[in-house]
């Protein structure tokens, strides 16, 4: 098989880019921007550091960041896994790219920018919730922002289909990754449980 080495090589399998995919690129929070942002309830955080690459999820009840101005977001960093990955990868570079999703819209609102972390007291007391606070908050500089082309979704029908049924289990899959030393059905059936208490 033969990979394409350069640039030239990739642009010559591919037309020029649409006007419109140009035009809509916005480097603040413009008030349409600003509407569709502070809609979305979940998002995809995409870092980069010295160990490799990291995509989480991240979702809230409300928006999942907060308008600082209209050049900075915020985001609280709330309970998960405490791998760290993107945390790590943050402190260390800080460039971050975040896809911005809305159940039952095709549309996907794409930002890139400049991140830092802060445990600023401050800053953590504004994400207050049910008496606790975000370890750290995720503070960030926008780049760019453009909504993306929604042809994807639209392949995938992402949001018109249901394809769980019959899927393993995070038990299962804990499970067979530690030879059976961790998860299975004891891990899943206290996951609801467990997860309500720590959601925030």
């Amino acid at each position: 098989m033969e990979y394409l080495e350069d640039i030239a090589s990739l642009e010559a399998r591919y037309g020029t880019p649409g006007a419109p995919s140009l035009r809509k690129v916005a480097h603040r929070l413009t008030p349409l921007y600003r509407k569709w942002i502070m809609t979305s309830r979940f998002c995809v955080l995409s870092t980069v550091g010295p160990n490799g690459t990291d995509g989480s999820p991240r979702g809230d009840d409300g928006p999942v960041v907060t308008e600082l101005d209209e050049h900075t977001l915020a985001m609280p960093d709330w309970r998960g896994n405490n791998r760290l990955d993107s945390l790590r990868n943050i402190v260390e570079d800080g460039r971050v790219s975040l896809m911005f999703m809305i159940p039952r819209s095709n549309t996907i609102v794409r930002l890139n920018g400049d991140a830092r972390l802060t445990a600023d007291p401050d800053m953590r007391s504004r994400f207050e919730r049910k008496g606790r606070q975000p370890a750290t908050v995720i503070v960030i500089k926008i780049g760019e922002i453009y909504a993306q082309c929604a042809r994807a979704p639209m392949r995938a029908g992402i949001w018109s289909r249901d394809d769980s049924e019959g899927l393993p289990t995070v038990g299962e899959i804990l499970a067979q990754a530690s030879d059976g030393e961790e998860g299975g059905a004891d891990y899943d059936a206290a996951w609801s449980a467990r997860a309500a208490k720590t959601m925030w």
